[in-house]
């Protein structure tokens, strides 16, 4: 099953990083393709696995986009972005 979501906040290689590695770790999901040009996640899964992977998003910093975009949202997306940086 492959799902799309686009989500606020994507910024760089290094937010991409961080979201790959994050969404990897959702049960049943077993690839991420993460768009920086159209800010969109897109993953496959074994199950029908989407809401948790909404709240794993969110949870980094990444809210779908229509979802409340909190500055806590915006602070943990540069925060996820520099760890992405620093660990690709």
């Amino acid at each position: 099953m492959k799902t799309t979501i686009q989500i606020e906040n994507l910024k760089c290689g290094g937010c991409a990083s961080t979201i790959k590695k994050g969404v990897l770790a959702v049960d049943e999901v077993t690839v991420v393709d993460v768009n920086v040009e159209d800010d969109t996640v897109i993953f496959e899964a074994t199950a029908d696995v989407t809401d948790k992977v909404k709240v794993a998003l969110s949870k980094m910093g990444y809210p779908e986009v229509g979802n409340p975009n909190t500055l806590l949202h915006k602070a943990k997306s540069y925060v996820s972005c520099a760890t992405g940086k620093m660990n690709s």
